[in-house]
């Protein structure tokens, strides 16, 4: 859907009250637009509405730059992008919860005011998904470790990712 202001992507959709009456207006706007409408509504309601919020939410938000580079980030099992999750609202796999944790964990606080899940999980599944997690953040320290040609250290944590590795062979057979 485009923007109502201008030719871009549409990624807020607006709701508000037209009036005392009943009636409802729908706006689509792409962010940058979205800014400038929130604004001038938060400045006109001296009440705090969801705009106003909204538009709180907008100016702490990053600058164009720092999107762009945070869109350009994957998830290395299913390689969904940051970008793709801001569109669809939908995460790739339960991994992205780690790849995406610095953006989501203010997000999934302020919707359900925690960060931690309280309440029952599967054994099995609870064992294999730690394994999984141990081995991302393993290959994303290996991949540091070379960048910083700490070529010991990536050599220890490439024998660490195969026995980890080796492990969920033995299990899958």
């Amino acid at each position: 859907m485009k923007c109502n202001k201008c030719d871009k992507q549409a990624t807020f959709h607006i709701t508000e009250r037209v009036g005392d009456e009943e009636q409802w207006e729908e706006v689509h706007l792409c962010e940058n637009c979205a800014r400038q409408y929130l604004s001038k509504s938060g400045e006109q309601d001296a009440q705090p509405s969801l705009a106003g919020a909204l538009a709180q939410q907008l100016k702490l938000g990053q600058t164009a730059e720092e999107l762009a580079e945070l869109d350009q980030q994957t998830c290395p099992i299913c390689g969904i992008s940051f970008y793709e999750f801001r569109n669809h609202g939908r995460l790739g796999c339960p991994h992205d919860y780690i790849c995406f944790e610095l953006q989501l964990m203010p997000l999934i606080e302020s919707i359900h005011g925690e960060t931690q899940h309280k309440g029952k999980r599967p054994r099995r599944a609870a064992h294999d998904i730690d394994k999984q997690t141990r081995l991302i953040r393993l290959r994303k320290d290996m991949r540091e470790a070379i960048t910083a040609e700490d070529y010991e250290r990536a050599s220890l944590l490439r024998d660490e990712i195969r026995v980890l590795e080796g492990d969920r062979d033995d299990q899958d057979s």
